[in-house]
């Protein structure tokens, strides 16, 4: 934060201190700021701010990310102005299908990093979790009797969600297998640390490849993307869905909610005057 102006700086330390917003989060405020032409823009100011971030080639998305954190610090600071958010693309996210679900669960792995893939990728399938959600579970968050998983979510917010007998099973041979202690990582590196998101995401490719396909974009939250499909197709309701993602709003929620274009097709045949 040495490179941040004063108020800027006096704004992320009340987050961080009064709010207690993650590491994450300081983070995101820090690399967001970078964008302030000065402590107290002006109206042009702040317009000329959001045509710089489209001209270096930030969509939307990453425009209306960075456009949250300053609106907080303007209303901190007591500022009128409001930078309103941009319309988004509505994308049809991406997921895997059934087939390559299932060639990924029926995965049988001989070496003990790929017990260890094999574990991670139904962890993603069985609860909807994050990537870093997963990478950071440690065995005393699984409760293998009353079939919980204590996941450590965005914001320092955790939730309870519960696992399937089948993902019960897979995890409990895993444990075994591993020697696994109760304060160490599900999914530590051999030396015991927390892999990293980039090594995951490049051997979960390469297992998609070998077993004969190409993963979709955001091949990793494409898991996620699936899970909340699935959840919606087999019945599971929106609410519970928000409750399992962990997402704070229903919005966000609806935008994973996406049915795809055969499930729109299956009901149109029901529901249509002409059949």
């Amino acid at each position: 934060m040495a490179t941040l102006l004063p108020k800027f700086e006096q704004f992320i330390k009340e987050r961080q201190y009064l709010h207690n917003v993650s590491p994450a989060t300081v983070s995101w405020y820090t690399h967001n700021f970078k964008w302030m032409p000065s402590e107290s823009p002006t109206e042009d100011e702040l317009k000329a701010m959001v045509i710089r971030m489209r001209e270096k080639g930030l969509r939307a998305t990453g425009c209306n990310s960075a456009i949250r954190s300053i609106n907080a610090y303007l209303k901190w600071s007591g500022s009128p102005l409001k930078i309103p958010q941009m319309k988004e693309p509505q994308l049809i996210l991406p997921t895997y299908t059934t087939s390559q679900i299932q060639l990924l669960l029926n995965w049988k792995a001989k070496r003990a990093t790929g017990r260890r893939m094999s574990a991670l990728i139904a962890v993603l399938a069985d609860t909807g979790c994050r990537i870093d959600e997963a990478l950071s579970l440690h065995w005393r968050d699984i409760d293998f009797d009353n079939l919980l998983v204590l996941l450590h979510g965005k914001g320092r917010k955790d939730r309870l969600v519960p696992m399937s007998l089948e993902l019960r099973r897979r995890l409990f041979l895993f444990q075994r297998k591993s020697e696994a202690k109760k304060d160490s990582l599900v999914f530590s590196t051999l030396a015991g640390t927390k892999q990293g998101r980039r090594n995951v995401l490049r051997d979960f490719k390469m297992l998609c490849r070998t077993l004969g396909f190409e993963p979709p974009t955001r091949s990793i939250h494409a898991m996620r993307h699936t899970f909340a499909v699935n959840y919606l197709r087999k019945g599971g309701s929106v609410f519970h869905l928000q409750k399992m993602l962990g997402h704070s709003t229903l919005e966000m929620t609806r935008r994973y909610a996406n049915l795809m274009t055969e499930d729109l097709q299956a009901i149109h045949q029901q529901v249509s005057l002409l059949s």
